[in-house]
């Protein structure tokens, strides 16, 4: 069992070293500056408070016990000098410690966004993205308490120590002795709490985590909450994520504060039995009490250091946790990396080429089997069929955000796995049915579209979305701010934002999914017109539900069970009455007979009454 306890140590102890190399390697260089100038000031920190204790031997002997005036005026100085040095020089040491802290933070916030981009879909959709962001806040704060507490672990407390055993044992080597009695148990007790804490701190963070992401996801979903009086649900939910959290937070605390009655135990042990010896030693052999009191004076003021240094390894394992999640992010490869040998994608026309596809998500069954099908160069295609048929996949698949399990889609005969994903996604504009707004301004939103678009480019795309009236209707016109996700806008504005985006982007290749869905009647004509004119001359692929709006592509595509199921045009599609197309046609724009509508609601009533 002592060899398994040591093995972990030695284990932890490599990680913690390990770890502190790594963050020294990548950040040490640009902070060697300041990492030297807080160093020095924590030196003469250490050494004032190994001056003290020295200095205390003549204020006892020669200024009390022997009364010489003549030095109270240059020990006073000193002293005073002493203070004042050390005043300083922790001022300097604090706040170039909280300048490091704060740009190691901001490094690393701006470090892990900038991974986070380089990972793919499938990342995101196995995380909230709630928990996520209040992880990474939470956790960032590790780098820099790592680097943090080694520094002043070493450079204050360790120096510090280790002169305040200097005057020590030069004090009194013997007395020095029955002080150190109190190492090895406190060694012991630091160890066994530090392994008890990492397991502990694990939990808390992904609790909190947990918390702050249920959190937040109320507050974006407050209309569907109310809507639905979720309130009672979601406020019990989160008092049991609260009272986890508190539990952990509680236990947290219970582990780490069990140091302090361990520290001061043996510290009393060993000032105790200090001050019994010295004083049967004064009494009996008549010494000079400097001696003695310059030695208790190092002894207390050195135990301030050991309680830190004892402290040190407990705040390690809560920092190295913290870190280590940190680096677990970092460390994780972009499962769609570009090929090693891969350009940029050129697009002369823009023919899209789906051939023998198939995919599925994880190990389920293929959403995707084996589909071909083409998409003409400057021309309009349409893919319909029912929910779950592939169809909003398919522009998943193209645009690279999965990478397909068999078969391949080419561009103008290039294989879209071999390109770099920048100048593919680069060569599309896309709308979703679900439109999303960033923080901003409306111009803003509209410029992420193409960052170079100029004021009348971003105005005229509002005017072809047919957004610009309303736009100019906001309080700030263009510059209004949109609130989180466009929260002051309606969802037929948020979509005709989307669609502003999209057109300004100017790509070869446009891809609407569902585009029109969140418009009114009205609104969805207008922006179908503007649509029309904008998918002149591009490849357009268009997902649709109502099939009244792709009744004049160029291509129609039905999609049933991840497989294609019929390819043509609407007349063509139509004609074949027993067809899925022609089915689904009749289906939306069909209406009912008057009786068989009352006969289909009757039946519906009963169903309805046999199911209560």
């Amino acid at each position: 069992m002592q060899s398994v306890a040591k093995s972990k140590k030695d284990r932890n102890t490599g990680e913690i070293v390990s770890l502190i190399g790594r963050i020294l390697r990548e950040n040490g260089r640009d902070y060697r500056a300041q990492y030297a100038l807080a160093t020095f000031c924590l030196l003469i920190i250490a050494g004032t408070a190994a001056f003290y204790a020295w200095i205390m031997r003549y204020v006892i002997d020669d200024i009390f016990y022997r009364q010489r005036a003549d030095l109270i005026a240059v020990i006073s100085g000193l002293i005073l000098a002493a203070f004042a040095v050390r005043g300083a020089a922790t001022y300097i040491q604090s706040v170039t410690m909280a300048r490091i802290g704060n740009n190691l933070i901001a490094r690393y916030q701006a470090r892990i966004f900038d991974h986070l981009m380089k990972l793919g879909i499938d990342y995101f959709a196995d995380r909230r993205s709630g928990a996520l962001a209040a992880q990474i806040n939470e956790n960032v704060t590790g780098i820099r308490d790592l680097l943090g507490l080694t520094l002043t672990s070493i450079a204050r407390d360790a120096v510090t120590l280790i002169g305040l055993l200097i005057v020590m044992v030069v004090q009194d080597p013997l007395l020095s002795g029955i002080a150190f009695l109190i190492g090895p148990p406190l060694v012991m007790g630091v160890g066994y709490l530090g392994r008890r804490l990492r397991s502990v701190t694990r939990q808390s963070v992904e609790i909190n985590a947990r918390l702050i992401g249920a959190m937040q996801e109320a507050t974006q979903g407050i209309a569907v909450v109310k809507a639905f009086t979720m309130e009672q649900q979601l406020a019990a939910r989160l008092r049991t994520l609260i009272a986890n959290a508190e539990a952990r937070s509680n236990k947290i605390a219970s582990v780490t504060e069990r140091l302090g009655p361990i520290t001061e135990t043996l510290a009393g042990f060993a000032i105790a039995g200090v001050i019994a010896y010295a004083g049967y030693r004064a009494i009996s052999q008549q010494q000079p009490p400097g001696t003695v009191f310059a030695f208790i004076t190092a002894f207390l003021l050195a135990y301030d250091p050991v309680r830190r240094l004892a402290r040190v390894q407990v705040g390690l394992e809560r920092a190295l946790v913290n870190a280590r999640m940190i680096y677990e992010i970092l460390d994780m490869e972009p499962r769609q990396r570009d090929a090693a040998n891969a350009g940029e994608l050129n697009v002369r026309n823009g023919e899209v080429r789906f051939e023998n596809v198939t995919f599925a998500y994880g190990d389920n069954h293929p959403v995707l089997n084996n589909v071909s099908f083409v998409a003409e160069a400057g021309k309009t295609t349409a893919i319909v069929g029912a929910s779950g048929a592939g169809k909003s996949t398919l522009l998943a698949l193209l645009e690279r955000f999965y990478d397909v399990e068999n078969g391949s889609i080419l561009i103008d005969g290039q294989n879209i796995a071999a390109v770099k994903k920048s100048s593919l996604r680069e060569s599309m504009a896309f709308v979703s049915q679900q439109p999303y707004l960033f923080e901003g301004t409306i111009r803003d939103n509209i410029r992420y579209g193409r960052p170079d678009a100029t004021d009348d480019e971003i105005e005229n795309a509002a005017r072809k979305a047919e957004a610009d009236e309303f736009v100019r209707q906001q309080p700030e016109g263009y510059e209004t701010s949109v609130g989180e996700n466009g929260a002051t806008l309606s969802g037929g504005q948020r979509q005709r934002l989307s669609i502003a985006r999209a057109i300004v982007r100017n790509a070869p290749i446009l891809l609407l999914d569902e585009a029109t869905s969140a418009l009114d009647n009205e609104s969805e004509a207008k922006v179908q017109q503007a649509l029309t004119e904008v998918m002149r001359g591009r490849t357009t692929i268009v997902i649709a539900h109502r099939l009244s709006t792709v009744i004049n592509a160029d291509k129609i595509v039905v999609m049933e069970q991840g497989q294609v199921a019929e390819q043509g045009t609407h007349k063509e599609l139509i004609a074949a009455s027993d067809g899925i197309y022609a089915r689904f046609y009749r289906l939306q724009t069909e209406k009912p007979e008057p009786q068989k509508a009352e006969d289909m609601l009757l039946e519906n009533t009963a169903t309805t009454r046999r199911e209560t």
